[in-house]
């Protein structure tokens, strides 16, 4: 089996590679204005301030969108096939791609909450924050 690509952090993503290593996902939060962000960038968006710090974040969210891929674009994904390919929107409003484990794959939809779990990588020591669909998703009341 080939190896998935590896992360290759630079200056400004080693503090999301380091935490990912712990267990532990975060996301860069502008220290003038408090707006998370990620993926992670020199300035806000918003206040442009150069300010900010890695700030856990829940790693519970929503598939905001989907796409089940058919063809894999990399040799690593070619015995994958088919997969779920999601666009997260984590409670804190910050939004991150992953694929989804196969066992999600017949049943994931938008709108359906996901928790982020560590996939360690074993041919180069990587640990990848990936999505799930929630073990005990919350109960939803419907009001009309």
């Amino acid at each position: 089996m080939i190896p998935r690509p590896a992360p290759e952090p630079t200056a400004l993503t080693r503090g999301f590679w380091e935490a990912a290593g712990r267990h532990e996902l975060v996301v860069q939060k502008c220290s003038a204005c408090g707006v998370y962000r990620h993926y992670p960038r020199v300035l806000c968006p918003d206040c442009h301030s150069p300010e900010w710090q890695w700030t856990p974040v829940s790693g519970r969210g929503t598939i905001f969108t989907l796409t089940v891929t058919h063809r894999a674009f990399h040799p690593a994904w070619a015995d994958r096939v088919p997969y779920v390919c999601a666009t997260i929107e984590l409670d804190e409003g910050v939004r991150m791609v992953s694929d989804l484990p196969a066992e999600d794959t017949t049943r994931a939809e938008i709108g359906m909450r996901v928790e982020v779990f560590f996939d360690e990588q074993p041919d180069d020591g990587a640990t990848l924050p990936r999505f799930r669909l929630c073990q005990n998703p919350p109960a939803y009341v419907v009001q009309e």
